[in-house]
């Protein structure tokens, strides 16, 4: 495995500034003390910082021994969970109801890592970029940046996005062409009917039943209207409706997901759902009003820098540790919406076996302190190629 010896050095430091953030969780759109932390750390590095974007959104910037106009840009996600703790180590949650179970505060220590050694050694030609992004859980921190001029203040030709992965071995690192992870959507579904008395079903136009079967037919979407071949998720997670035992409720409320890898999937799931809820609440003499919530994009890889962040991943940890193509995850990040405006790649960094308790957002979960280096010396490898001199 091809680390850095200088960052091999600052390894311990690293460990310290990742178990500190962990420590200090904040969810989406509240990392203060978060950005504080870093900015604090790009300019004690000798890095150009910038403030504001997407409220706790942080900006470092920094250019190498010369300047050829070529930019480039590392992102990491900042945000934390809304859930507790199980944990029992020195620097588990503070925070009570709020934890680092995704791996961001490792994202955040990589790229931390990247940007001092890169500002010490300047052994590249052009800008690198450190986009360090709020609210990536559910809040679409990307798109609000990019919405508030992250490209036009910023502007990249090209970004790069990474995420620690339990179940693939320490050190390992993954890459896929094209997609590696689903788009996702939420829709709420509200079904009006007339309540009556329990023991007089005849008396009501019963939402009940008709939220029964709108749930069962929704199945149908991806069982029966789906290729066989496109992945495709459509679940029914919220059921709300009823106040007595005895009571047949005036109204029913039903929430779920959507999820596709392929966008003409998504948006024929979300036409075949609109159509399904009209027509089964109407055939039960109900009406139904949809909330349909579009949420991330598929994440798509471009092939050409898939195949320039595969060679560096190579050199890093060697090809027998390098994995091609995978089949996407049906999860959903909104590193998405970067990868729609400019060119670039998504990798899966391993973090070790798939534990029980230990995965992604479990309470029970720990980020690899381990796999630092490897995420970082990647980072840096990944710069110093795509800003060679020319």
């Amino acid at each position: 495995m091809a680390i850095i010896n200088r960052i091999a050095d600052f390894h311990e430091e690293m460990t310290v500034w990742r178990q500190t953030l962990h420590a200090h969780p904040e969810l989406g759109y509240e990392e203060v003390w978060t950005s504080d932390f870093i900015a604090e750390k790009l300019a004690s590095f000798g890095i150009e910082v910038h403030r504001g974007l997407a409220k706790t959104g942080v900006v470092g910037v920094l250019k190498g021994n010369s300047d050829s106009g070529r930019k480039i840009a590392l992102r990491a996600d900042m945000d934390a969970l809304p859930m507790p703790e199980a944990n029992s180590f020195a620097y588990k949650s503070t925070h009570a109801g709020r934890m680092h179970a995704c791996g961001h505060d490792g994202h955040m220590a990589m790229l931390l890592g990247a940007a001092r050694y890169l500002a010490e050694t300047r052994q590249f030609d052009g800008t690198v970029y450190f986009y360090f992004q709020p609210a990536e859980e559910g809040g679409a921190g990307a798109k609000t940046m990019m919405d508030e001029g992250l490209f036009k203040k910023f502007n990249a030709d090209s970004v790069w996005g990474m995420h620690n992965w339990p179940g693939l071995e320490a050190g390992h690192i993954a890459i896929s062409h094209g997609a590696c992870m689903a788009s996702a959507d939420h829709f709420h579904i509200a079904i009006r009917g007339c309540g009556s008395h329990a023991a007089m079903p005849h008396q009501a136009t019963d939402p009940v039943l008709a939220s029964a079967a709108i749930i069962q037919s929704l199945q149908s979407i991806v069982a029966r209207q789906a290729n066989p071949v496109d992945s495709a998720v459509v679940s029914v997670t919220m059921v709300h409706g009823g106040s007595a035992f005895n009571v047949i409720p005036d109204e029913v409320e039903l929430g779920g997901t959507s999820r596709a890898i392929l966008p003409e999937t998504r948006q024929k799931i979300e036409q075949n759902i609109r159509k399904i809820v009209t027509s089964l609440a109407t055939a039960h003499g109900c009406e139904a009003e949809i909330d349909w919530r579009a949420g991330y994009p598929p994440t798509i890889n471009h092939s050409a820098e898939a195949d320039r962040a595969a060679e560096i991943a190579a050199g890093v940890v060697g090809t027998e540790k390098l994995h091609m193509d995978l089949p996407p995850s049906m999860a959903a990040e909104d590193f998405a919406f970067m990868l729609e405006a400019k060119k670039g790649a998504y990798i899966w960094l391993g973090a070790g076996p798939a534990r029980e308790g230990k995965m992604l957002h479990n309470t029970g979960y720990d980020f690899n302190d381990m796999i630092l280096p490897v995420g970082t010396s990647y980072w840096v490898k990944l710069v110093e190629s795509e800003l060679a001199s020319r």
